[in-house]
């Protein structure tokens, strides 16, 4: 079945509308390590039609799900360095799993150079009004330094990005919560929905609905500034909190020794197709920002996130294997 995808996929590409290719215009594989339909799918198919048009070549998903996106960054890291294969690098697979597990098939830092930052998801914090009736985020801080221990906040799971921002929040606010994690984030949302659980931490686009009709009441958000969506809501950084201002992000890593003419090839070619409004919309449609950077940049900023969620891990002492 996953070959079958992927040659329908490969077929799909190979024959789009006004494209047509050399007879050794080789595939360019991005590989996927999460499922269909997510947003770290969703993201790099709101490229693809646009990169087949401007590389001039096949351009096939691969989604190679498991582990949290190691097993699809094994794949990356063991494919040849000929500039034909990628993969989606997130704060998941390039931040949270390097800080949480002693023992990973792929070291994020050494087998990888980065491409290119695509877009950026601002998270937020919200909690059930019902359950816990604070105005604001000040009032949930003055409300959880005088019950420490008694409000939980639950995630999708231990080691999910979810409950490294909880952890963060709980550091850098000095407060104590109880961690419920949960089997994803569909249970998870339902309950804190439910009032079963009073604080959430989650990426904007899933939560806005419930914010937007009042079932969620969102304190901070993660962004460098308000959003329009919700400009009534602080960021951290104005609230004071500046090391809990980093949004999520999804981006491009190659095999390392890639040629640089190569990664700078696919670089430009995103940072093309970003501008196209098209594919701005359909990524804005799902709370994904259109940022880009260059292949320097995105390399520095692996390394930053590692070192913060590994800051985060010590402190929350969470260790998976």
């Amino acid at each position: 079945m996953k070959r079958r995808h992927l040659l329908t996929t490969l077929a799909a590409a190979s024959f789009a509308p006004g494209i047509s290719f050399a007879q050794d215009a080789k595939p360019l594989r991005i590989v996927v390590p999460f499922p269909p339909g997510g947003a770290t799918d969703i993201t790099v198919r709101a490229l693809q039609e646009s990169l087949v048009r401007i590389l001039k070549q096949p351009v096939v998903l691969d989604n190679r799900a498991g582990a949290g996106g190691s097993i699809g960054m094994a794949e990356v890291a063991r494919a040849p360095a000929d500039g034909l294969t990628l993969g989606v690098a997130t704060l998941s697979t390039h931040g949270v799993n390097p800080a949480v597990y002693s023992k990973l098939p792929y070291n994020p830092i050494k087998d990888f150079v980065g491409v290119t930052e695509i877009v950026k998801a601002p998270g937020v914090v919200v909690v059930n009004p019902t359950a816990l009736p604070v105005k604001d985020f000040a009032d949930l801080v003055k409300y959880l330094k005088a019950n420490p221990g008694r409000v939980s906040f639950a995630t999708p799971g231990n080691g999910t990005i979810g409950h490294m921002w909880g952890e963060l929040f709980k550091s850098s606010t000095g407060t104590s919560m109880v961690h419920i994690p949960y089997r994803g984030a569909g249970p998870a949302i339902n309950d804190v929905l439910a009032g079963q659980v009073a604080v959430y931490f989650d990426q904007v686009a899933s939560s806005l609905p419930h914010i937007k009709a009042g079932k969620l009441k969102a304190l901070a958000v993660s962004w460098p500034g308000r959003l329009d969506v919700l400009p009534e809501v602080p960021t951290y950084a104005q609230l004071g909190f500046a090391n809990n201002n980093d949004p999520s992000w999804f981006g491009l890593v190659a095999p390392a020794g890639t040629p640089t003419a190569a990664v700078d090839r696919i670089q430009q070619a995103v940072a093309q197709a970003l501008q196209e409004p098209a594919v701005r919309e359909r990524l804005a449609g799902q709370g994904l920002y259109p940022s880009g950077t260059t292949p320097k940049e995105f390399s520095a900023q692996l390394v930053r996130e590692i070192e913060k969620m590994k800051r985060v891990a010590a402190y929350a002492k969470i260790a998976l294997d």
